[in-house]
């Protein structure tokens, strides 16, 4: 039995929730995966998956060994990259999260930019709103939007985004234009259950914050269907700056109550600790945050701290 390979198809199938999923994920047949996590029960002769009908869970023991078997196979991984000269030249696979529709329209065209200057560089995206755990999950960067809570993450502003009012000119031929906040009390509102906003807006208003509670004749749960029901007539939408860009251009869309925005909220890059940041990651960033600061409203005299530089101690997310 090879360990390892067993310790890779065990940590896969506890990221995955499942033995065919690890299957999938591996793209190796399901009874290889159940075959060697058996094999190493054996070797080890303790128990570390209950197998229920619908997810795995670790036992005690297996709880332990698991995070044993990460610290092994970082360290492996680290000794690799070291050996392969990723340290001195940027190279290899480069994991980056980011959320779906900022990704699209902003990241996606900074990637494919870098990837022509960095020949040796490969990348995979993850186009997610999920909140992702960048050690367990094996993720070397994020861009995450808005104030992030106390972190061990490094954390590098990318730009700003505001939170905007919209709605198309035949809305508001048809019901009027909203001069304040209140007035949205009476107006049909499209309102998006998820990530960003519900039905209570936030605004500010001779320096004080107010909370509305607006009327939802449409509830949505994407960003996109938010922005297109908008576009078609069926009320005003709250929304990210960056969402509406091209409608805002084309005129499908007006920006409303913009007096009466909230502050605008960051966009960070963030990425673990370590001992030695891989140059391919450093590469990335020092490439990436200024064009994302030019496409993102952020000018250095707005924000002229450099990326901060990793501490020198290993750190989890």
């Amino acid at each position: 039995m090879d360990r390892f390979e067993a310790m890779g198809i065990l940590l896969a199938a506890i990221d995955t929730g499942s033995l065919s999923a690890a299957s999938r994920k591996l793209r190796i047949p399901l009874a290889t995966v159940s075959r060697r996590v058996t094999e190493l029960e054996a070797h080890l002769n303790v128990q570390l998956l209950v197998r229920g009908t619908r997810a795995l869970t670790l036992t005690e023991a297996g709880r332990g060994y698991v995070a044993s078997c990460r610290r092994v196979l970082d360290e492996v991984a680290e000794i690799e990259r070291t050996t392969s000269g990723e340290y001195q030249t940027p190279q290899g696979e480069l994991v980056i999260s980011v959320p779906p529709m900022m990704g699209r329209i902003h990241v996606m065209p900074v990637i494919v930019e870098f990837l022509a200057a960095f020949p040796q560089i490969r990348m995979r995206v993850q186009l997610t709103d999920r909140l992702v755990n960048l050690l367990d999950e094996r993720v070397d960067l994020v861009l995450r939007l808005g104030e992030q809570p106390s972190s061990s993450l490094i954390s590098t502003r990318a730009g700003l985004h505001r939170q905007v009012l919209c709605a198309s000119p035949a809305y508001l031929k048809k019901h009027g234009t909203p001069r304040k906040p209140e007035d949205l009390l009476s107006h049909d509102c499209v309102s998006y259950e998820g990530y960003a906003v519900g039905s209570k807006w936030e605004f500010r208003s001779r320096g004080r914050t107010l909370m509305i509670e607006v009327p939802s004749r449409l509830v949505v749960s994407s960003v996109e269907a938010a922005v297109v029901a908008a576009a078609e007539g069926a009320g005003i939408a709250r929304v990210v700056s960056y969402q509406i860009e091209e409608q805002l251009k084309s005129g499908s869309l007006v920006s409303l109550l913009e007096a009466f925005e909230p502050p605008p909220s960051p966009v960070n890059l963030m990425y673990a600790a370590q001992r030695q940041m891989p140059l391919k990651l450093r590469a990335f960033i020092d490439f990436a945050v200024p064009r994302l600061r030019e496409r993102l409203g952020l000018t250095d005299a707005a924000d002229p701290r450099p990326p901060r530089p990793p501490r020198r101690r290993a750190t989890s997310s």
